[in-house]
């Protein structure tokens, strides 16, 4: 599969958004006490902003955008850290009959590179705890955990 990274489009929206509700719906049926259906996953109005900041990416194969990565420069300065500038993937998916053929790594060396061009210091990102596909796929990439978000219901 010939996958190239690009620039999000405004003609993309709609595959992004289809791509968007297949995780969404994997949220509502892991934590449906959390996650609901919506009229919208991603609202037209934030695709169109983050295609302007250039935050947001798609997997082309074959002129099928084939996955979503959505991500945020963060600027972490504060008297008790370090200093640091950090790409945060926001957002990453694959369309549900393209996952296991490579768009993941596809968009980690697309990323590493972007670190680098950007000067980031690291590259962080937050996985649903019951996504055990994701983590494993993140652990084998040389992802740590860094911090364990923990709740009381």
């Amino acid at each position: 599969m010939n996958i190239h990274i690009r620039n999000a489009s405004i003609h993309d929206y709609h595959a992004v958004e289809a791509i968007m509700r297949q995780v969404q719906q994997m949220h509502i049926d892991w934590r449906p006490d959390i996650y609901k259906h919506s009229e919208s996953v991603l609202p037209a109005t934030v695709f169109e902003q983050a295609v302007r900041d250039q935050t947001l990416f798609v997997a082309d194969c074959e002129g099928r955008v084939a996955g979503v990565l959505m991500i945020q420069y963060r600027h972490i300065e504060s008297t008790n850290q370090v200093t640091r500038d950090v790409l945060f993937i926001d957002t990453m998916a694959v369309d549900e009959h393209d996952r296991g053929k490579g768009i993941g790594h596809a968009f980690f060396a697309f990323l590493k590179k972007l670190k680098l061009q950007k000067g980031c210091d690291g590259i962080e990102l937050q996985v649903n705890a019951r996504n055990k596909a994701a983590y494993q796929m993140y652990a084998n990439y040389g992802f740590t955990e860094k911090s364990i978000n923990m709740e009381l219901l």
